[in-house]
């Protein structure tokens, strides 16, 4: 497997090291994944950005969550399901909600469920939902704009997981408590 570098403020290439400053900053340590993008500064500043896009969306952060977590457990993210069960948690997201979303077992709502249902549909088909589903989405109490801010989301946990899995990035200190794996 290639070794990716762990960047901090002294490693980075120059474009990367104010947004690892950033994120030091904001978290009072550099998150792992956050090291491995610094290699790509384009990777980073859009990851950022696209995180608090997506976070500033019209979802709710129990929405948020289910968006998160439904991508990186389908995509098997031994990196990112242990750090958003971590800031779920700071987030004031219910441990009954986590632990659902880690475990793929029911949610306690249809229409988070159907949030779910409808995230799995678009990364599972590559956007190429049915009509049906799209309809079952929007019977749910969500809207059009919803449909495309759950793309958003995608979008970011598309660059963190693939992140993750081609660097094989370590799970921060912080989020050991809360490692997880697939189950089979």
């Amino acid at each position: 497997m290639t070794e990716f570098t762990q960047h901090d403020e002294t490693t980075a290439p120059d474009e990367s090291k104010p947004l690892l400053a950033d994120s030091k900053k904001a978290f009072g340590m550099i998150p792992g994944l956050h090291a491995v993008m610094a290699e790509a500064p384009g990777l980073l500043e859009a990851y950022k950005k696209v995180h608090e896009l997506f976070a500033n969306s019209s979802f709710d952060k129990d929405e948020l969550t289910v968006v998160w977590q439904t991508v990186n457990v389908e995509q098997a993210c031994h990196y990112c399901v242990p750090a958003h069960t971590g800031i779920a948690m700071s987030m004031g997201v219910s441990e009954e909600i986590s632990e659902a979303l880690r475990n793929e077992t029911p949610l306690p709502n249809d229409r988070l469920e159907a949030l779910r249902t409808f995230t799995l549909s678009v990364v599972q088909n590559r956007g190429n939902v049915d009509d049906g589903a799209v309809q079952a989405f929007l019977d749910a109490g969500f809207t059009k704009r919803q449909i495309l801010e759950v793309i958003l989301g995608v979008s970011q946990k598309v660059m963190s997981n693939y992140t993750n899995h081609l660097a094989n990035t370590p799970v921060d200190k912080p989020f050991h408590k809360f490692d997880w794996q697939k189950a089979a």
